[in-house]
């Protein structure tokens, strides 16, 4: 639960209630590696979904009319190939780490996806019509003889009975990071973006490829004194000189382009003071910071780290104003999740509605949101047990020792193999896609009593 709520609560206080909406993906049995999902995004106004995979495609789904919380798929692409370093000797991955929308302009659709070292820029349109009327080709494309062509034609468009959508790739920016890219961010100027990787951010112009600026450089001249890195970069939603990183010692910087090109010298360090009581081992692994996002308002910033969620007021960086515990019951299952890497996972945080509600998942396909409004939490599982359409989601609790109710589950029984790392929420609606391994399942929410 939240401690210390401050922050502005906004929209319906009832509570929502979710329903399942849809599934899409495979049944259990035939997965691959290359189908597991590993980034979920709405456009800006919701019409669109897309998703990434290992295997480096990009699936975009489109709202249906007059259905809430239900998509078709659009579009689907291979954005990514995998490659080979021959110099390092490192093999690239396909893998899609992040997808950014860019804002609509017109009837096409433009988006950003980066797999490890290459981000590129895609642009997604439909094709209604086609060219007839050629001189040189007949009906069919089969070329004619020029020897019987006796009248210049000029050729005109015809429309097509099926809908054709291409995705083309328009830039390619590369060669710019010698670390793996963990996220990259679109400024609000429509023009410019980040990259961040392990040591670096640059910043992109979207029209020009051959050349970036390192905007942060936390590389040690000495690699042996290296104590952190960068896990995340954000663009302040409005005010384009702002952005955030965040570190995996558990620290959020906010930088000022206008005070310097190289943003080494932060402008705020967001960084909760260390609890020395709870200190062990595991303590720094924990604490990095896995992803971090501001409010719609630009006010407010939400990190995420292995086992809280932290809101911060970008007026007050010496603690966070809120608090919530995501799976505290995990603590003691700290030394076991070390020995199956499950401590390494990476777990993304979103906004939910007008920044009142915030949505992250756990394990064994379970996800949490919690509504600031009325200060509660609630915990479902996505599962094709209760894929059924309209069905109202059941709360899941989990039991810590050996007396539990009967609606709990053990602790000793959750499926770590069985995680949500990636989410987003609907920009307008109260509609969630969640990513659980292949599957992508989507949610919607009614406020009680509507």
């Amino acid at each position: 639960m939240a401690t210390g709520a401050n922050g502005p609560a906004i929209g319906n206080n009832s509570e929502l209630q979710w329903y399942f909406s849809q599934v899409k993906g495979t049944v259990e049995e035939d997965i691959t590696d290359a189908d597991i999902i590993t980034t979920v995004q709405f456009n800006h106004d919701g019409e669109f979904l897309a998703t990434g995979d290992k295997g480096g495609r990009v699936v975009i789904f489109q709202k249906d009319l007059g259905a809430k919380g239900e998509y078709s798929v659009y579009s689907t692409f291979q954005s990514h190939e995998p490659q080979f370093d021959y110099l390092k000797s490192l093999e690239i991955e396909e893998k899609i780490n992040e997808i950014q929308w860019l804002k609509r302009q017109n009837n096409n659709l433009f988006l950003l996806s980066t797999n490890d070292k290459t981000i590129k820029l895609w642009k997604v349109s439909e094709r209604r019509y086609r060219m007839d009327g050629f001189n040189l080709y007949d009906e069919y494309g089969v070329q004619r003889d020029c020897r019987s062509v006796n009248s210049l034609r000029i050729p005109y468009l015809v429309p097509v009975d099926e809908l054709t959508v291409e995705a083309t790739p328009k830039r390619v920016y590369d060669k710019a990071h010698v670390y793996h890219v963990n996220s990259i961010s679109l400024n609000s100027d429509d023009e410019t973006f980040l990259s961040a990787d392990d040591l670096r951010i640059n910043l992109w112009h979207l029209d020009y490829i051959n050349e970036c600026y390192m905007v942060v450089d936390i590389k040690p001249a000495n690699m042996e004194d290296l104590t952190e890195v960068i896990t995340a970069a954000k663009f302040h939603p409005t005010n384009c000189n702002h952005f955030v990183y965040s570190s995996s010692k558990g620290t959020i910087r906010l930088c000022d382009m206008r005070a310097q090109a190289l943003c080494d010298q932060h402008a705020k360090l967001f960084e909760e003071p260390e609890d020395t009581t709870n200190r062990s081992f595991f303590s720094e692994i924990i604490s990095s910071i896995s992803d971090v996002k501001f409010s719609s308002c630009g006010r407010y910033m939400v990190s995420r780290d292995y086992l809280t969620i932290k809101l911060w007021d970008l007026n007050m960086d010496c603690r966070p104003v809120e608090t919530y515990n995501v799976h505290e019951y995990l603590r003691s299952k700290l030394c076991s999740l070390y020995e199956n890497d499950c401590i390494f996972d990476k777990f993304e945080v979103v906004w939910g509605g007008p920044s009142n509600s915030i949505l992250t998942g756990s394990y064994n396909n379970f996800f949490r949101i919690f509504d600031r409004n009325n200060t509660k939490e609630a915990c479902f599982e996505a599962s094709r047990e209760s894929a059924k359409p309209k069905t109202q989601l059941k709360h899941c609790k989990v039991g810590v020792g050996p007396k539990r109710r009967k609606d709990e589950i053990s602790v000793e029984m959750l499926d770590f193999n069985h995680k949500i790392l990636h989410a987003h929420w609907h920009p307008k609606d109260n509609v969630i896609a969640v990513a659980a391994t292949n599957n992508l399942y989507l949610f919607n929410g009614k406020h009680s009593g509507v």
